[in-house]
């Protein structure tokens, strides 16, 4: 497994994460013996950074976490938790709190259900608007100094955000949406990281299945499922998203891989500072995720994927509207 390092203060980690999001309900029912295998067979690949959030399942996801990394050696993996997401037991959306005294409560519990005495990279899932970013990153700031967390991370900023809260601590990654049809970050968020020296973990590389080349219409609307609220899975969204996919098949065949594998090593070309996360919940799409690693796209490849997916041409946005405004970027 080749690694990278998150920016100039971060972890050396494997150069594929593994998301577990999907493993906690989030897209439909997910098999919890599968999801301990696929656990497994990453981190038996070589796979070593592991990121969750508190609240995925309403912390069924740490729990689900603790179970599959039970007996395994603490420093052979990195945990990177997401905090500050409220919820009701419907469930619904309650907003975000990054209050200092939320933020030292909210690794207690992450603690507890993880099963470690550790977090490694610790953060705030989105911008509280109602607390300055300092105060949110200054609590994390005190957890890192008492040894509770290792490393200070950010999640769906935007780039003055980045600057302020990095002026408090070292900042080692900012974990934001970035794939082929999600690119916003590039006109100024990615360019600031790298001035500051700060890495990237890049989710939704495969536009939450979208661009996986697995996905059609008729899949969704599944229960518990919720790219069913997704625009860009929407009536007269998903058909235009989807043959932008066929054009990358196209690519993707020239090249002797899969279109998953393809859209996964273009995000990992972009730059040595940025790790893919994968959401596999099996050991067969983990399977299949792997060998991106090994696809190396050339110059005239890159070129054929942009000419087959231009920027900005996606229909929908990456979010339910509620959800846009706590975003730093767009789409």
């Amino acid at each position: 497994m080749r690694t990278r390092t998150l920016g100039s203060t971060g972890p050396r980690v494997s150069a594929l994460g593994l998301g577990a999001m999907s493993m906690s309900g989030s897209y439909g029912e997910a098999d919890r013996t599968e999801s301990v295998a696929t656990v497994h067979a990453a981190l038996d690949a070589g796979v070593t950074l592991v990121d969750t959030g508190d609240f995925y399942g309403m912390g069924h996801n740490e729990l689900l976490l603790a179970e599959a990394l039970r007996g395994r050696d603490r420093d052979s993996y990195v945990l990177s938790v997401k905090f500050g997401m409220l919820s009701g037991p419907s469930p619904t959306f309650g907003g975000v709190d990054g209050r200092p005294a939320a933020v030292k409560n909210f690794l207690a519990h992450s603690l507890t259900r993880l099963g470690t005495d550790h977090i490694d990279i610790y953060r705030p899932a989105r911008r509280d608007p109602d607390v300055p970013i300092e105060e949110t990153v200054g609590a994390v700031k005190e957890l890192i100094e008492a040894g509770y967390v290792r490393h200070l991370g950010l999640s769906e900023v935007d780039a003055e955000t980045v600057r302020r809260a990095h002026a408090v601590h070292p900042v080692a990654d900012l974990q934001i949406e970035y794939s082929l049809i999600s690119r916003a970050v590039e006109a100024e968020v990615l360019p600031t990281l790298r001035e500051l020296g700060i890495g990237l973990t890049a989710y939704g590389v495969l536009a939450r299945g979208l661009i996986s080349g697995h996905w059609s219409p008729h899949r969704a609307g599944r229960p518990g499922d919720h790219r069913a609220a997704s625009p860009r899975f929407a009536a007269g969204n998903v058909e235009h998203n989807l043959a932008l996919v066929e054009a990358l098949r196209g690519v993707a065949e020239a090249k002797g891989c899969t279109v998953a594998q393809l859209v996964i090593a273009w995000v990992a070309a972009q730059g040595e500072d940025i790790v893919p996360l994968v959401g596999a919940r099996t050991r067969e799409r983990l399977a299949e995720a792997l060998p991106a690693l090994d696809v190396e796209l050339t110059a005239d490849d890159l070129a054929e994927i942009e000419k087959a997916v231009p920027p900005g041409s996606a229909r929908g946005d990456r979010y339910p509207a509620v959800f846009m405004s706590t975003l730093g970027v767009g789409n």
